[in-house]
């Protein structure tokens, strides 16, 4: 119960610290309202002649107010006064008065409006009413003003007083202004002060205008007439202060207004003014000069102005005067808390604070309802405390409209408020059986607005009639709201508002239902992601079934749906995908789930990363150091995109020699902007620097201003400088010339020297533009010492280093000696020679080169020439491994050692291969015989590799598990046929078949297949029938292993019907592949039946011509090619043909190349790869056919050489490289090619400065 009373006390809204306020919603009592003025004249008000009078007062008031004025304290009555019009309108007492000057000046006063119904009396602040007549210059006798040139004068203006400000002019009589400056300026009074006269000054039509901005005039005054006399010395003085004219001075400045400060001075020469404030720096935000900085106006005076000082200075060449203002800050009255219009109930207490504050501090009075408390009886209820009124126990008579007054010499406050007593019963203003609807874990907040007077007590009550402040949870606020924090399910019920005071009591009911608080169970979640990729953000959330969901997307705060780009943003069931990543689109991405009740957001990061941004500028500076040649490059740094920035490229291009070619100078690390770099001579460098990050390079920065170093003698000399001759008695000296970028200065030149080494005698030389020298007339194959130097117009380079060359070679003039031939095994040999004597070589040993070629078989020679083969070796090897040869065959071998000149004599040498296994059997052929027996055909082996000694046969039956191979010889090696026998019907074998030789069996040749019990119905391949006018002929093509079968064709009419007789043929064989019938009837269709022994095999249609033959397509779509006619045509031409190709073939057997496949899988070792190239052709036996082919080359250009060969036939300068094992690499540039001997003979063999194979 304590706890419930500590939220119940501040609802008892009678408590004197609360007040009461009618709503806008409170019906069912017609409250009345004191007076309240609504509108008011001006506290100044100044008339001129013509101008009607105008005081306004309005105000507004429930019963309507009435009007009554005083002036100067007496009561005034507008209606009786002549001239005086009261304004008829409801809240006003307004009232115009219409005259001239006189009239008006008879109104002049200080009025007051008091407007009052029966609840009290509202006053109006004092109204000065001034009228002013028209302005008037006074009579005067304007006497001329004479003084000595040089001298200081001063022309008063004394223009009329006038109410209103006022604006001054000095012109002359023709209406020009007099022209102001240091020397001669307009005082704030309107005076005209000359620092010292000159006789230019000297006119008589000084003229002071005065506008009257109120009357819309302009006086003018009497003209002056200045008179300067003129004199040849003009006396120097120090300055003098006319205005003011004393050291010190003391004006106030209100506070919030401006203040001007004057300083005008005399001298000669003519004195500056200029201002200081020695207490601390000038507010230069409030200060301005003018009049030639004789004027200061300070702007918005405040209180730290008060006491400060401000010093003037006039100054010349003869020394200064000065004069000090000490400011003092006052100010008018102004509100610190002004009393406001207020509602009570019975026995409350009133308190009306009228807080003013000013300079000096003003005077505070009050009056009730017009009437000043010093002219009312003491009464105990009220009393006056530092400015606040407090009147206790209030009742409904003390109902009245108060007035706070406060005044000091610069001006008067005035405020109106009333204290407005009422009784009123209480009233809940909020609708009864309404709805709040909430999620757990917030709060909710139930109102219920009551009022009355006295103000009602309020208190909220259970569904049982307790009260609900016993929980925590639940808390009261003063209008009559209850809030319920941290909501619960169970907080789900009616609450009953109950509002009571001395008059009556009421309630309503409040219902409450409390729902499941909306929840995100999956957020986005940040995510750093490429340029142009494009990113995806889930959202998944968890709401109230009753309630209608919505997930929406913002970013930065703002819906995405605003951004109005379709294209961008893809929004679909919980997802956000972006497209199109750019770095515009990084920022704060969330999800908002959400009902009508609440709303929760889940935030993710988008970071986007790509290459960096561009450089934004370059600064060129130290532009002395391009003496030196160097220059500094300094950067703003690139945006990072928020992948650090690695480093920095800069680049150059010269767009006199090489336009929009750029070239990189080198390269900084990211955190640094700024770099030296080192130039080259005679270069128009326009410079540019890329940053990189981890995504790659930007966007290049901008070009920077031409930088064009002077020239300068070169710095490097040329690379690569090479001395071989390409003849027997030169040398060509070669060398990669300078880039242009290092030339230094134009036209370079090269400055090359030579000279045999060893002879230490003098150089000789010659200065070439091209980067090529021909030195003639040199013995053969000498060193010799080069150098090539850089030479320009400013002079040469540094001393080159001595490179070591060569004239040029001759062939080698020694062969080497073969040691040993070794069979490695029937199809490869090792051959080895000793080294060969260097000196005879006569150049630089490249290496070695092997040429073989088959000469024949053992059983047999061939006389014609054949491709060879050829191993090349490098110089520090002298053996080599010739593989892929030809088993039981003759070789001829020859070994040249050779240089950059070619080959030198060759060393002959011939070798025989051992026997080895013969290839497969050619063909292998299976012929039905019957369901027991097959019969094999096949044709030898194309190589014999050796004597063939027989065969042996082999066969298993397929898919059968623990059937053994049967296997046995065939010792005859010029059988073509064996017929097995006692096989089974039903199964199928594999046969293999292989030659022997006395080293063995070689390859097998496997075929697989049966006897016909396996077959079933027979297969008529390809079957096909074509009719003439009275024939008919039907093929087919027999099946591989197909057994032979004998068989009847019938044709039959379809016109003739059922039983008509069939013509019958005679017994066909399966093998025959075609049949003929005759003495058909023309334009006839026939049914054709393929019969064996009463069972119909297969069945067609043909239809037969009346005038020529018609092809007659087979059901299944089989052409006319399987047709007996167009085969037999075929054949014959087929015959034709082969004949021709056998007496080609005797011809070209005479001579010739010809073309055999050899099939060679032995690899080559690791010294040396062989490279054959050999003749193909047929031969008149077998064994010649296996000889005849052989290993394709890889190069289509392989030119022939003999042992006569040169390798200047092949071109002049070699370049011969090994890898680390020795083996041969590099090619020979030279391609010419040399006819062989025998004219006839076009094939030629590998070249060994041009190899076919490279070596491995």
């Amino acid at each position: 119960m304590v706890a419930a009373l500590r939220y119940v006390w501040p609802l008892l809204l009678c408590s004197p610290c609360l007040l009461i306020q009618i709503p806008h919603e409170y019906e069912g009592h017609h409250v009345m309202e004191p007076p309240v003025i609504t509108e008011q004249s001006s506290q100044r008000v100044v008339v001129f002649p013509t101008d009607d009078i105008s005081l306004k007062c309005e105000a507004r008031g429930k019963p309507e107010v009435q009007f009554r004025w005083t002036k100067d304290g007496i009561h005034f009555k507008p209606k009786e006064e002549v001239g005086v019009t009261v304004h008829e309108s409801p809240h006003s007492g307004s009232f115009t008065i219409t005259g001239n000057n006189s009239f008006a000046q008879r109104f002049q006063g200080i009025y007051r409006c008091f407007a009052s119904n029966m609840l009290g009396t509202a006053m109006s602040h004092e109204i000065h009413l001034m009228a002013e007549g028209a302005p008037k210059w006074p009579k005067e006798t304007v006497k001329p003003v004479e003084v000595e040139e040089g001298e200081s004068v001063v022309l008063p203006c004394n223009p009329p007083p006038s109410a209103d400000p006022l604006r001054i002019y000095w012109m002359n009589s023709k209406i020009l202004h007099i022209k102001q400056d240091e020397r001669v300026t307009m005082g704030q009074n309107g005076n005209l002060y000359f620092a010292n006269v000159l006789t230019s000054d000297n006119h008589s039509d000084y003229i002071c205008n005065a506008h009257f901005l109120g009357t819309r005039t302009i006086i003018q005054k009497e003209p002056i007439d200045l008179r300067v006399k003129a004199t040849n010395s003009m006396i120097d003085r120090k300055p003098r202060l006319l205005f003011p004219t004393n050291s010190s001075s003391n004006p106030v400045a209100l506070q919030g207004q401006s203040l001007v400060l004057e300083c005008i001075a005399e001298g000669f020469p003519t004195p500056t003014i200029k201002w200081f404030r020695p207490g601390g720096p000038m507010p230069a935000d409030r200060v301005i000069y003018q009049n030639h900085n004789k004027t200061l106006q300070l702007l918005n005076v405040g209180e730290e102005d008060d006491s400060s000082e401000y010093q003037c200075l006039a100054e010349n060449s003869l020394g200064t005067a000065q004069h000090v203002y000490h400011i003092n800050v006052e100010a008018s009255p102004y509100w610190l808390h002004k009393p406001q219009n207020q509602l009570y109930g019975p026995g409350e207490t009133a308190r009306l604070d009228c807080q003013v504050q000013g300079r000096p501090q003003p005077e505070v009075t009050w009056r009730f309802n017009g009437i000043s408390v010093d002219e009312l009886a003491k009464d105990q209820k009220y009393r006056i405390h530092e400015g606040t009124l407090i009147i206790s126990n209030l009742q409904p008579s003390d109902t009245m409209v108060t007035q706070c007054e406060a005044r000091n010499q610069h001006g008067l406050l005035l405020a109106n408020a009333y204290i407005y007593v009422v009784q009123l019963p209480a009233t809940i203003l909020t609708g009864d059986n309404q709805t709040y609807m909430a999620v757990e874990g917030s709060t909710a907040y139930l109102l219920c607005k009551a009022f009355g007077a006295p103000v009602p007590s309020v208190q909220w009550l259970d569904e049982g009639g307790s009260t609900v402040l016993q929980d925590e949870r639940f808390f009261p606020y003063a209008n009559g709201t209850l809030g319920i924090r941290d909501l619960q399910a169970n907080d789900t019920g009616r609450y009953f508002c109950q509002a009571a005071n001395d008059q009556n009591n009421m309630s309503i009911v409040a219902n409450l239902q409390v729902k499941e608080a909306t929840q995100i169970t999956q957020g986005p979640r940040n995510a750093t992601e490429k340029k142009g990729s494009r990113v995806t953000f889930t959202c998944q959330a968890s709401f109230d079934p009753s309630l209608q969901p919505r997930i929406t997307w913002r970013r930065d705060r703002r819906d995405l749906q605003e951004l109005g780009d379709s294209d961008k943003y893809f929004i679909d069931d919980g997802r956000l995908v972006i497209h199109s990543l750019d770095y515009r689109d990084q920022g704060n991405y969330s999800c908002v789930a959400g009902t009508e009740l609440d709303e929760v957001e889940s935030r993710a990061q988008l970071l986007v990363v790509g290459s960096p941004g561009p450089v934004p500028r370059l600064e060129l500076s130290d532009h002395l150091l391009l003496k030196q040649s160097q220059v500094d490059l300094s950067w703003s740094p690139a945006e990072d995109h928020n992948a650090p920035i690695e480093k920095y490229d800069i680049e150059f291009e010269d767009k006199e020699r090489a336009p929009d070619k750029w070239y990189s100078l080198g390269k900084v690390p990211g955190n640094q902007t700024s770099t030296t770099l080192k130039l080259s001579p005679y270069v128009h460098y326009t410079f540019r620097v890329t940053a990189i990050n981890k995504y790659g390079p930007g966007e290049p920065s901008p070009a920077s201003d031409p930088v064009v170093t002077p020239e300068a003698a070169p710095e490097k000399n040329p690379v690569d400088v090479k001395g071989e001759g390409n003849e027997t008695d030169n040398m060509v000296i070669t060398w990669k010339p300078l880039r242009w970028m290092d030339w230094n200065a134009p036209h370079v030149q090269y400055r090359v020297q030579w000279r045999q080494q060893g002879t230490h005698g003098n150089w000789q030389e010659q200065t070439v533009s091209d980067p090529l020298l021909v030195v003639s007339n040199t013995p053969t194959f000498v060193p010799y010492e080069i150098k090539v130097q850089a030479v320009n117009s400013q002079g040469k380079g540094p001393e080159p280093q001595v490179i070591i060359g060569y004239s040029g070679e001759d062939y080698p003039q020694v062969s080497p000696e073969i040691e040993v031939i070794e069979a490695l095994n029937s199809s490869t040999v090792l051959v080895k020679w000793s080294p060969v004597d260097l000196a005879q070589v006569k150049g630089h040993l490249r290496g070695y080169n092997v040429t073989y070629w088959w000469t024949g078989s053992q059983r047999k020679h061939s006389k014609r020439h054949v491709h060879k083969g050829h191993v090349v070796v490098p110089a520090n090897t002298t053996r080599a491994i010739l593989s892929g040869l030809r088993p039981y065959s003759s070789y001829h071998l020859e070994v040249q050692a050779f240089n950059g000149r070619g080959l030198g004599p060759a060393k002959t040498l011939s070798f025989i291969t051992p026997e080895g296994v013969p290839g497969h059997p050619e063909s292998l052929h299976l012929e039905c015989q019957s369901d027991t027996s097959l019969l094999l055909h096949w044709q030898p082996p194309l190589s014999h590799n050796g004597v063939l000694t027989g065969y042996v046969l082999s066969y298993h039956p397929l898919d059968v598990g623990g059937k053994e191979q049967l296997s046995f010889d065939l010792p005859d090696p010029e059988l073509r046929t064996h017929n097995l026998t006692n096989l089974s019907p039903y199964l199928r074998y594999r046969f293999q078949l292989q030659a022997t030789t006395s080293q063995g069996p070689g390859e097998a040749i496997v075929r697989e297949g049966g006897t016909m019990a396996l077959s079933g119905k027979p297969d008529f391949g390809n079957i096909s029938a074509m009719a003439g006018e009275n024939y008919s002929v039907i093929s087919w093509v027999p099946r591989e292993g197909q057994c032979n079968f004998q068989f009847h064709i019938l044709f039959k009419p379809p016109a003739q019907g059922k039983g008509s007789n069939f013509l019958q043929s005679q017994s066909i064989s399966y093998n025959q592949s075609s049949y003929t019938q005759k003495d058909l009837q023309p334009d006839t269709e026939y049914e054709i039946h393929l019969i064996k022994e009463s069972m119909i095999l297969h069945q067609m249609a043909v239809k037969t011509n009346g005038t020529g033959r018609v092809r007659i397509t087979h059901p299944d779509g089989f052409g006319f090619t399987s047709e007996g006619w167009f085969i037999g045509f075929v054949s014959a031409i087929i015959l034709l043909l082969l004949i021709l190709l056998i007496l080609c073939f005797i011809k070209r057997s005479k001579g010739g190349k010809y073309s055999v496949k050899d099939k060679e899988d032995t690899q080559v070792d690791s010294e040396a790869r062989p490279m054959k190239d050999e003749t193909f052709g047929e031969y008149s036996d077998n064994e010649e056919k296996a000889f005849g082919s052989s290993q394709p080359s890889l190069n289509g250009d392989i030119k022939p050489l003999g042992s006569d060969d040169s390798l200047a036939d092949y071109g002049g300068s070699v370049d011969v490289q090994f890898n680390e094992d020795g083996s041969f690499i590099g090619q020979y540039s030279g391609k010419k090619e040399k006819e062989a001997a025998g004219g006839n003979d076009s094939s030629g063999a590998t070249s060994p400065i041009n190899p076919a194979v490279a070596l491995e």
